[in-house]
């Protein structure tokens, strides 16, 4: 990509206008990307079973015996979640992990809130397979995008 700045040597923000940033790094080959999401969920394997057919290509799913065991980059899946296991999960984990909270499909609008106030980055009623992956890959993306909106900043001479 190639990326031609103002030669202005003020201090000014920029914003990144292209549509090809790799935000999805799904779609790009694995030696450019880098490695490739892992979703690791806690709770019943029963709650995900179907999800691995709906992740995109190169994504992995992996049972995680606690919060102990999730890596700095790996998004999580709260099955069954509540309202303390997310923030219970916001404040033991890394500021930048994705959590995503998995309700109950008849879950009331409070407990959808109380867990999306407690640190959550989506809330799923229900489990639908591909409608979870649909959100799971939503928070990469927003995750990729809010780490591209850090280069706003710039205060390099050229």
């Amino acid at each position: 990509m190639l990326v031609s700045l103002n030669s202005n040597t003020g201090h000014r923000d920029f914003t990144a206008t292209a549509t090809d940033l790799p935000i999805n790094p799904a779609g790009l080959p694995a030696t450019v990307a880098g490695a490739l999401p892992v979703v690791a969920y806690l709770g019943h394997p029963g709650r995900v079973a179907g999800l691995p057919q709906h992740l995109p290509p190169g994504w992995s799913l992996r049972r995680a015996a606690d919060l102990d065991d999730i890596g700095a980059d790996e998004i999580v899946l709260i099955a069954a979640g509540h309202v303390h296991d997310v923030e219970t999960a916001r404040r033991v984990l890394p500021r930048r992990s994705m959590i995503v909270a998995l309700v109950d499909e008849e879950a009331p609008a409070e407990m959808v809130a109380g867990v999306l106030t407690a640190g959550a980055d989506a809330c799923v009623r229900g489990g639908q397979p591909a409608i979870l992956a649909g959100h799971l890959v939503a928070c990469r993306r927003r995750d990729r995008a809010g780490r591209w909106s850090q280069l706003n900043e710039q205060s390099r001479r050229y």
